[in-house]
Order: C-alpha cells, then structure tokens, then sequence
C-alpha cells in the first residue's frame, strides 16, 4: 500500500474513532489534512469572536513549508496511534 492509499485509510478511520480526540488532537488532525491536501494556508486569518476558525487557521499556520508526504505520514501515524 503506498503512501496516498495509506492516507486515505486513514481518512477514514479518522471518521470511526472510537473515543473523540481532545480538542488539540483534533487541530492537529485537521491542520495535518488541510497541509497535507491544500498546501499552506492561505487568506486571512479569520477575526471577531469565532474561536473555532482562529484556532484551525493558527494550527495549519503552523506547518507552513512543510512537505505534503510528510503531513501524510504524520496523519496516518496520528490516526493509528488513536485506533
């Protein structure tokens, strides 16, 4: 299984865990997703009182510059490791 197909698994795992994540894990498996399948982010960083968008957009802030195949293994190692 290549790494893509590895991703994808784990996508969909990440949808049948059997305990939610806290908080932090779940902007890390978001920000990992958004990098690795987007890229860096991109357009501003959302304002006013909505908490949530400022949080996911300052997660995926953070991995700017990193490589897309290296999102994808952190993200397949994350999502195991909470299997």
């Amino acid at each position: 299984m290549d790494l893509q197909q590895k991703f994808e698994a784990s996508v969909a795992n990440s949808k049948q865990l059997s305990e939610k994540p806290s908080n932090d894990i779940l902007l890390k498996i978001y920000s990992l997703y958004k990098q690795a399948t987007q890229g860096d982010v991109i357009g501003d960083r959302p304002g006013g009182f909505d908490f949530k968008a400022m949080a996911k957009y300052d997660a995926w802030a953070k991995l700017k510059g990193k490589g897309k195949e290296e999102c994808m293994q952190e993200y397949v190692a994350l999502i195991d490791s909470l299997s």
